[in-house]
């Protein structure tokens, strides 16, 4: 067996286990950009749609 890999499938080695861990951890980042996004693209939708004086 090679270093750094799995012995059995579903037995991740301390790579895999830190490279899930960084990418549920971008995966929460780009979940939180998209929500302020569709809030600000939801408030600027509103000022366009207002009655300008």
């Amino acid at each position: 067996m090679e270093a750094g890999h799995a012995e059995a499938p579903g037995i991740e080695t301390v790579a895999d286990i830190e490279r899930i861990r960084q990418l549920e951890k971008e995966n929460a980042e780009l979940r939180r950009a998209i929500e302020i996004l569709k809030t600000a693209s939801a408030f600027f939708a509103a000022e366009v749609d207002r009655p300008h004086r």
